[in-house]
């Protein structure tokens, strides 16, 4: 059985607000609805796990009386980081799962059904992937002096979600990383850095780029666009 960990810990800060970004209408209904009815739209036998802070929980349960909202999922309590936050998730799948896991950021409601089977079906063959884009803007290093020079951006890919993993593969890296790592919350910057420290390899597919991660009013603006073009 295959698994989705969708992580939405956020608390709202940067969109300036008292909701949290998740909890946003656009479209008529939350964020967060919008992301987990995409994953459903590609499997309707995939395990949904939903990671939210415990404090939040209540009011989710609300939203979803409210929406009448009735996408199966499980819901979780988050972590002290995202870091734990997955860690959580992945503890609500059985040890004995077999399949692949993917996680995915709860503010990404518009990444395609193309893109989830790409990463799932590159999974399931490769053990691990996560979905790119190419860079066009201009990347510029800065020294810790405040110099700088220009970097060649066909060396880099921006990374999006879900990223996805062979469940035990997956399993195995966090429960290593956090018996070895002195602090794992800042020593990985993702679920795929977390595999890698095992030795192995990260494929990459191509992502989408509607794929955006809603996190200040301007996206939100966005995403309403989207909304409406769809």
């Amino acid at each position: 059985m295959d698994y989705i960990i969708i992580v939405a810990g956020g608390k709202g800060l940067r969109m300036g607000g008292d909701i949290p970004k998740q909890f946003m209408p656009i479209g008529g209904k939350p964020v967060l609805m919008h992301t987990l009815e995409r994953f459903r739209q590609y499997s309707d036998k995939l395990g949904i796990i939903l990671v939210l802070p415990h404090e939040q929980q209540a009011y989710w349960q609300e939203l979803c009386r409210q929406y009448q909202f009735d996408v199966k999922h499980t819901v979780v309590d988050g972590g002290a980081t995202r870091y734990h936050s997955s860690m959580n998730g992945l503890a609500a799948i059985p040890d004995e799962a077999d399949g692949v896991v993917g996680i995915h950021d709860g503010v990404r409601p518009f990444v395609s059904v193309e893109v989830i089977e790409r990463c799932y079906e590159t999974a399931r063959d490769k053990y691990a992937c996560i979905p790119v884009l190419p860079v066009t803007d201009t990347l510029r290093y800065i020294d810790q002096h405040g110099g700088g020079k220009n970097v060649q951006r066909a060396d880099y890919r921006i990374v999006q979600t879900p990223q996805a993993f062979d469940i035990q593969l997956l399993k195995q890296a966090f429960a290593q990383t956090a018996a070895t790592t002195d602090d794992p919350a800042t020593a990985f910057t993702d679920d795929a850095s977390v595999v890698e420290s095992l030795g192995c390899q990260v494929h990459m597919v191509e992502g989408n780029r509607e794929n955006i991660k809603l996190t200040t009013p301007f996206d939100l603006q966005i995403a309403t666009l989207f909304i409406d073009e769809g």
